[in-house]
């Protein structure tokens, strides 16, 4: 990323954090008649919380320590608060506005009415980061079958385990490996795919453990592939794809690799390659130069924008991630504002597109409204002459 779109990400980013923080320590600090010593005692409080997110990305950067995981964890959790607080507060706020419009709030009554807004905001809060937390560590298969109208030789049916947006790091350790993999042997595919971010950001954290070589899957008949998402360069994919592949994993980077049946797979470097790492990723018209359109053609895609594109080159099914179905309600409806597909299935013309709300998580270790998933998707090819099962 050049230095300028940097510093203009951080400091939108910095502001509208800032604000927020702003706006719930204040709806805090008038909620309570607080003696002076609590006062002090209040803000340190709160803006210890409040900056701990950003001071564990800074130390990380520089050495990954369990303390750093921890401020990872503590300021993941205060990011879902802000969320959820900065909805009730506002929720109140016109609430507040009706009742003295309408006389209803008596003027004797107002440090009353911030009191319990600020208190039931904050269980409310506390409630809903509880419940995403739970459901964010109960991990699903999410089931698709779906049919090819093609030929693959020697094969009527491919069972495809697909897992997006792992994000190894400080918050997804071992613990979390060894349950995907657990699952993915019981789901028995022929072949597995890693739809990118595999990786967090920095890699420290996952060499201090060495993370990755928990990573166990079943033995298959057809391998293992990766493709990259946007956290493998943010984290330096000079660094990270290397790792990745130490681990006998194929990482995909605009590469065609045929499968048995002749089962066509092209693996996409992310589209973010070009803003951090300084390298364009091959258009999809000219990577698939040379491509039988007779047989299979599948498309791994970490980000799934320009669906028409998909379309367009005839693609027959395009599994994506990245968009973690918004991960925190309501966000999931500002994804599927940016994205034409942001979670699920969709047809387009003769193209069939997937999309992943991914296995682990960005930031707070919460999921409302979306599930962590692992996909399996049968695919039935038409005209093939047996099964694979």
């Amino acid at each position: 990323m050049k230095n300028y779109q940097l510093i203009v990400f951080l400091s939108v980013a910095i502001t509208i954090y800032s604000l927020a923080n702003t706006y719930i320590f204040f709806k805090g600090y008038n909620a309570f008649q607080f003696q002076r010593e609590n006062k002090i005692l209040y803000a340190i409080i709160f803006i210890v919380l409040a900056i701990t997110f950003i001071a564990a990305k800074f130390l990380e950067s520089r050495h990954s320590s369990i303390f750093t995981d921890a401020l990872n964890i503590i300021g993941g959790f205060w990011m879902g608060f802000m969320l959820y607080a900065i909805m009730f507060l506002l929720l109140s706020d016109i609430i507040f506005i009706f009742l003295r419009v309408t006389g209803l709030l008596e003027s004797g009554n107002i440090l009353i009415f911030r009191r319990w807004s600020f208190l039931i905001t904050s269980g409310l809060s506390i409630l809903l980061i509880a419940g995403g937390f739970i459901n964010a560590v109960i991990p699903v298969v999410k089931e698709y079958n779906i049919t090819i109208d093609k030929p693959a030789e020697g094969i009527n049916k491919l069972r495809v385990a697909a897992v997006s947006d792992i994000h190894l790091g400080s918050i997804i350790r071992k613990r979390s490996i060894k349950k995907l993999s657990d699952m993915l042997v019981e789901m028995h595919p022929d072949v597995i795919f890693l739809l990118g971010d595999i990786v967090d950001g920095e890699l420290g954290p996952v060499l201090r453990g060495d993370l990755l070589k928990y990573f166990k899957g079943p033995e298959t008949t057809d391998g293992l592939y990766a493709i990259t998402g946007n956290h493998e360069f943010i984290g330096g994919a000079s660094r990270t794809i290397p790792y990745i592949e130490s681990k006998g994993i194929r990482v995909l980077k605009d590469e065609v690799v045929i499968l048995p049946g002749g089962i066509q797979l092209i693996g996409r470097l992310d589209r973010d390659s070009k803003r951090f790492f300084n390298k364009e990723r091959m258009p999809l018209e000219e990577l698939m130069k040379g491509i039988d359109h007779s047989k299979p053609i599948i498309l791994l895609d970490h980000q799934p924008f320009h669906l028409a594109e998909t379309e367009k080159n005839g693609i027959d099914l395009q599994l994506s991630g990245h968009t973690h179905n918004g991960q925190m309600w309501p966000l999931n409806y500002l994804t599927r504002k940016i994205y034409e597909l942001s979670y699920g299935y969709m047809k387009k013309g003769n193209s069939q597109i997937i999309v992943s709300s991914g296995f682990g998580l960005w930031g707070p270790r919460i999921r409302l409204g979306s599930r962590s998933e692992v996909m399996l998707i049968n695919i039935e090819f038409k005209g093939g002459k047996k099964d694979t099962e």
